[in-house]
């Protein structure tokens, strides 16, 4: 298991704004640093509303996922609800801030646009605000109040229950995950056409090649809090939850979830439609966004 440096303890008022994007060892900021109106080398910056920002890089979280952050933080600090991250969309897309949750649900994540940021930060921090709200009120983009188009499926905020175990490791594939144990025909229904590969021989048609976990002791395991439980390294393209919509509905939609644009936000996805997702997901050839 890779190991990560620790992120820095913050005073009321702080959040951790980190970067996770990495050339030759030296931060990536892009334009953040200026839209936000620090400079390269402030090691603080200060919102309207009096928020903080406390500027860090390391190279050793080059392209960390942003699920992994919060196991990063000081133990027993007094941390911010969240942790603001500069990742690629925010460097080289012009997308806002990815915000993580820390507190509630650690792991899962939403966007921010600049001109809310200060806001937002400051009514997460005197609790006016929840992060449940920022993800009810997430575009498809997965930007609080973006316009880009409300979500086919909104993501879910409800916790069934917590205390789950560490997912296994799933190099460049996806992770497809049992959450439902009230209906085994259905599960092997989804086994079967999963290890068939074919299609039924349509030529159009991409095999979902996934790692199965089939454990009770992920039973009620919400998209959310998903990408905490996802090894940093290595990469894993995405998660996919086999849930009981998955397992009695037609088409038998997975449930999948986004690691690395808007980690937790989810898509429904027929199961027939898995597999293409998947790879133009590895290759970049889509976003979360087109499927959400």
């Amino acid at each position: 298991m890779t190991s990560y440096p620790t992120l820095p303890a913050t005073a009321h008022g702080e959040v951790v704004l980190v970067c996770v994007c990495y050339e030759n060892d030296a931060p990536k900021w892009g334009d953040v640093l200026e839209r936000l109106g620090a400079g390269p080398e402030d090691a603080t910056t200060s919102l309207d509303g009096g928020v903080t920002l406390r500027v860090t890089h390391d190279a050793a979280w080059d392209y960390v996922p942003g699920g992994a952050l919060p196991a990063l933080l000081p133990a027993g600090s007094a941390a911010a609800p969240v942790i603001a991250v500069a990742d690629i969309p925010a460097v080289y897309g012009g997308s806002g801030l990815l915000l993580v949750d820390a507190r509630d649900v650690p792991g899962r994540g939403a966007r921010v646009d600049d001109k809310r940021l200060a806001s937002v930060l400051r009514q997460l921090i005197d609790g006016r605000l929840e992060f449940a709200d920022l993800v009810r009120g997430m575009d498809r983009w997965g930007t609080y109040e973006g316009e880009g188009g409300a979500q086919t499926t909104p993501t879910p905020v409800e916790v069934v229950r917590t205390g789950f175990p560490p997912l296994p490791a799933a190099e460049d594939t996806t992770l497809l995950v049992r959450t439902d144990f009230h209906d085994d025909e259905g599960w092997q229904a989804v086994l079967d056409f999963v290890a068939a590969d074919d299609g039924d021989a349509d030529e159009d048609f991409v095999a979902l090649h996934a790692v199965v976990v089939d454990d009770r002791a992920y039973e009620g395991l919400t998209p959310g809090q998903v990408p905490a439980l996802v090894p940093a390294r290595p990469p894993t393209v995405m998660v996919a939850l086999a849930d009981a919509v998955t397992m009695s509905a037609p088409g038998r939609p997975l449930y999948a979830v986004d690691l690395h644009d808007t980690p937790g936000q989810a898509a429904r996805v027929p199961l027939d439609e898995a597999g293409s997702m998947a790879v133009n997901l590895e290759i970049a050839n889509m976003d979360f966004a087109d499927f959400a």
